[in-house]
């Protein structure tokens, strides 16, 4: 009970065996105070920071400490923030509530009330007014119409003012680890933190960062990634965000920008500016291009980012969970860009459309789906990596060349043979493209092609051959 109470003042994360530990000590030191059962340990802390168990003020100094060093809140500001609780909470316990102020001895944790009543002659407000003559018992100067401060410590705060206190501390202290986080963290946006995975919360992930908690939403996770409570990861500050909820610490690792850090921080040349990143585009848990560019010719800038043997690329691979990473070198030329991004697809042409800005690229038929990728992944990563609309198309120049053969091979048959042009172009699909190939076949072939009839069939090979024979005399 006692442990609950003060948990709930201080909204800690710590471990329970700290907890327990800090207040076991507490209540073997003050066993002789605490007698009632039923009040908490912070009950009594407040009670004896309201002067009725003065013996208890070491242990109010000990909190103060306790809240300093593991929450990080200086200690003027806990005073302020108590002494605020405090006026609030027992504004009815004091007998003038007129500028009623609460002062703390941060050495000795002693704890005073002052109020400042109006001097006036006939008192018609007990509250806030003071007469003449017991004004000038602390104040021999004191005037009517003027003002004296008095010292109000009530003796009897009283279980109900102390509850009320404590909420309102406990109010306090959540209020000043907010300011505190979003002062911290407001400039840590774009920069890579570790933590530790301490719950969930539906399907976020709410990480441990020491002092403060992170949330990593499920649209800010990884997919193909599973986390367990206790585990230690990384993950890229998105936004700071200082709702009405309070500041929240917005982590991601399916972020782009997730992938740039780790590379500044793996790679050297990329940290000054020796190799520019230009460009990235992302699936996250399954593959990541990026572009490298190094104004120093000397410099490979891919080469940098690989290392030697592959190390720094396979740091930064083992910290995605082996997400396949793409290193590629940045051109100018959209053309160029581009057939590097698509490699080792064998590119027969690329057609660049400004007006719709699109590149539309022909590709031999082996490497269409080389080029693609599975379900056109690699064609969306291209795209957003060059900043163009990508169309792969089979290349048809091969194609439309032996059509276009074909197309020739039949007019001519058709005009030699006497035929419609459609017959000729079945019987060149059928391997007879010219007249002396036509004379080998026998008129059953022709007639199994055409389905013309026999007697068709013997006059197309009549003709074949009177054709060959005249080729053969003007030869001669």
């Amino acid at each position: 009970m006692a442990e609950d109470g003060v948990r709930d003042l201080l909204g800690q994360r710590e471990s329970e065996r700290s907890i327990s530990q800090f207040f076991q000590l507490t209540l073997r030191r003050r066993s002789c105070i605490i007698t009632h059962p039923r009040l908490t340990v912070l009950e009594y802390f407040l009670i004896s920071m309201l002067g009725i168990s003065i013996a208890m003020n070491s242990e109010f100094i000990a909190m103060l400490d306790y809240l300093e060093r593991e929450k990080g809140i200086k200690r003027e500001v806990l005073i302020e923030a108590i002494s605020s609780a405090l006026v609030a909470a027992s504004k009815k316990s004091f007998s003038c509530s007129r500028d009623v102020r609460v002062d703390i001895n941060p050495k000795s944790g002693a704890i005073r009330a002052f109020a400042k009543p109006l001097v006036v002659e006939a008192i018609t407000n007990p509250q806030e007014e003071i007469t003449l003559a017991k004004a000038q018992l602390v104040d021999k100067e004191a005037q009517i119409g003027g003002s004296v401060e008095i010292e109000v410590t009530p003796r009897d705060f009283g279980r109900i003012a102390a509850q009320t206190a404590r909420q309102a501390i406990a109010q306090r202290i959540r209020q000043i680890e907010k300011e505190m986080i979003y002062e911290e963290f407001k400039d840590r946006a774009g920069e890579i933190v570790s933590g530790t995975v301490r719950r969930f919360d539906r399907s976020d992930v709410v990480l441990d960062l020491g002092k403060f908690e992170g949330i990593m939403p499920s649209r800010e996770r990884v997919t193909t990634e599973e986390y367990n409570i206790g585990d230690r990861i990384r993950a890229y500050v998105v936004a700071v965000e200082n709702g009405t909820r309070g500041p929240e610490i917005i982590l991601s690792r399916s972020h782009p920008n997730f992938i740039r850090r780790l590379f500044e921080i793996e790679v050297s040349e990329i940290a000054d500016h020796t190799v520019e990143l230009r460009s990235i585009a992302r699936e996250a848990g399954f593959r990541t291009k990026i572009a490298v560019h190094s104004s120093n010719d000397k410099v490979d800038p891919v080469g940098a980012c690989v290392g030697m043997r592959g190390a720094r690329v396979k740091n930064i691979v083992r910290e995605l969970n082996n997400e396949k990473v793409d290193i590629i070198r940045w051109y100018e030329d959209p053309k160029e860009f581009a057939r590097e991004a698509l490699k080792p697809a064998r590119i027969r042409s690329i057609e660049v459309d400004e007006a719709a800005h699109t590149l539309r690229i022909a590709i031999e038929k082996e490497d269409l789906a080389l080029a693609i990728g599975k379900r056109g992944q690699n064609a969306r990563l291209t795209s957003r990596l060059t900043g163009w609309e990508i169309d792969i198309q089979e290349d048809r120049s091969a194609a439309q060349a032996f059509e276009q053969q074909m197309g020739g091979a039949a007019q001519q048959l058709a005009t030699m043979l006497g035929i419609t042009e459609d017959e000729a172009k079945s019987l060149a699909a059928g391997g007879m493209n010219s007249v002396e190939v036509v004379v080998t076949a026998e008129a059953s072939d022709i007639d199994g092609i055409l389905e013309c009839g026999a007697e068709k069939a013997e006059a197309i090979l009549t003709a074949a051959k009177n054709q060959v024979s005249a080729k053969g005399q003007i030869a001669a």
